[in-house]
């Protein structure tokens, strides 16, 4: 076994180790998210005046895309920091198990989503909150990209097998693969071929298809730590069980996402009125500038979770503060930074998906918005540190319940209840009342529980560990 990566988990200074291991990290989420902001710029500038609708159409197929990543994440992201954990503590064949039953429950789970959802696109999209117009095109999207499920569940559930094991430019290649496909297959298809949103959607599923193919050649080649092994491929419930706890949250976190876009989408079709097209289509630039612009704080969060877990696992409790504190300080200032920017100039936004006449009326509806939107943004890069935090120190159940905070418990009863009183205005300001609440909610109980958390016990064995004891419990 390669010791590299783990004497630098384990010694490297950690504000070293954090940039060497977040810049990629960062780069890999932006890349990612590209895949689909790439194919709504382009989508956005469809002649004839299709561009507003088939963006709205992109929109409300959305949840349906984000529930499929959700069940990669949660193998991915639920079983990556138990394999740092498991590499900290020297057990390689153990983490090695947790990579094979990881590969087998992707298949296991992508075939049946792949059947439900291509059977049940038409009225699902519908309920979403899709008007006539919209529909066409959020069934042609989904109708292509349906038939790449298995290669989005490979690319993003296995890619963190190889971020965690310190491997980040690695990890970074295999989004950036694929979403340079992307960029460069996007125009062809769409307005060369002519194919429109379809188009769209076949340069994505052939762009995931090639990143799954380099995660599965990194995973089985001579240069990785850990090796995908025929043995353990077989599914064995004590190994995949304590996955799916950790990853439950990554789960919740995600396919809320998708349940959220579906409360915001049918809210604009029932209070919008006449102008229920044109709101969805903003609904839809407001969620992408959000996810997107996220994306460089929960890059620097998984950056981080291979130092937090690795030398949590070996009970290095100084390193893992350091980590926590280098974390909290950053993606503060980043979401305070971007938060700013929002408020300044949140007609940015809509330029950046549409062009034209049609981004101007759009401008004039969606600016104000778009700057109550995104009210609440400064404060989410404390929530994001805690999470990922609770997240990376095998805390499963703290962590699902943080996670089932901001957008379960708060965000959709929210946005279903102002509206009574606000109209549309009201679905808006659900968002940044629930991130404010979150943030400060997730940052209490990190601080309180925090302190029993990180104390090292002299002589403490593994069936002390405290991340061990709740995932067996």
């Amino acid at each position: 076994m390669n010791t590299n990566n783990e004497t630098s988990l384990g010694t490297m200074p950690v504000g070293k180790l954090l940039f060497q291991l977040a810049v990629p990290t960062i780069a890999a989420q932006i890349i990612n998210a590209l895949y689909n902001m790439v194919d709504r710029i382009y989508i956005g500038r469809l002649p004839g005046g299709e561009g507003p609708l088939a963006i709205a159409g992109l929109g409300i197929a959305f949840p349906i895309i984000m529930i499929i990543s959700a069940f990669a994440s949660m193998i991915g992201m639920g079983g990556s920091p138990r394999v740092s954990i498991k590499m900290g503590q020297q057990d390689y064949d153990g983490a090695e198990k947790i990579l094979g039953n990881a590969v087998t429950a992707l298949i296991a789970l992508a075939v049946p989503l792949t059947l439900f959802f291509y059977l049940a696109k038409e009225p699902l999209l519908s309920i979403f909150g899709a008007t006539d117009n919209i529909l066409p095109y959020a069934n042609d999207y989904l109708s292509i990209y349906l038939l790449g499920s298995i290669f989005v569940m490979f690319s993003l559930g296995l890619n963190s097998f190889i971020t965690c094991q310190g491997f980040a430019r690695t990890s970074m290649l295999t989004v950036l693969i694929g979403a340079v496909l992307n960029i460069v297959l996007d125009p062809i298809f769409i307005f060369v071929m002519g194919l429109g949103v379809k188009g769209s959607a076949l340069a994505t599923v052939i762009s995931q298809g090639i990143s799954a193919a380099w995660v599965l050649g990194f995973l089985t080649g001579k240069k990785t730590d850990l090796k995908i092994r025929r043995k353990n491929l077989r599914l064995e419930a004590k190994v995949l069980l304590p996955v799916i706890a950790l990853g439950i949250a990554p789960f919740i976190m995600q396919s809320t996402e998708s349940l959220v876009q579906i409360t915001l989408n049918s809210g604009m079709k029932r209070y919008g009125g006449a102008s229920a097209d044109s709101l969805v289509s903003v609904t839809t630039i407001a969620i992408s500038a959000m996810q997107f612009l996220s994306m460089p704080a929960l890059g620097l969060a998984q950056g981080a979770q291979p130092i937090i877990s690795f030398n949590y696992g070996s009970r290095n409790m100084d390193r893992v503060k350091k980590a926590f504190r280098l974390l909290f300080v950053i993606t503060v200032a980043y979401t305070f930074g971007i938060w700013a920017l929002s408020m300044a100039v949140p007609q940015i936004y809509i330029y950046l998906f549409s062009s034209g006449e049609a981004a101007r009326r759009l401008s004039v509806l969606g600016r104000p918005m778009i700057r109550i939107f995104m009210g609440g943004f400064l404060f989410i890069g404390a929530q994001y540190a805690c999470q990922n935090t609770f997240m990376a120190l095998g805390r499963a159940k703290i962590s699902l319940v943080m996670a089932l905070l901001r957008k379960i418990i708060l965000l959709i009863p929210l946005a279903l209840i102002l509206p009574l009183f606000l109209g549309t205005t009201g679905i808006f300001t659900a968002e940044p009342i629930a991130d404010i609440l979150a943030s400060a909610v997730t940052t209490g109980v990190f601080y309180f529980t925090s302190k029993k958390l990180l104390v090292y016990t002299p002589g403490e064995s593994e069936q002390g560990n405290p991340a061990e004891e709740e995932m067996k419990a």
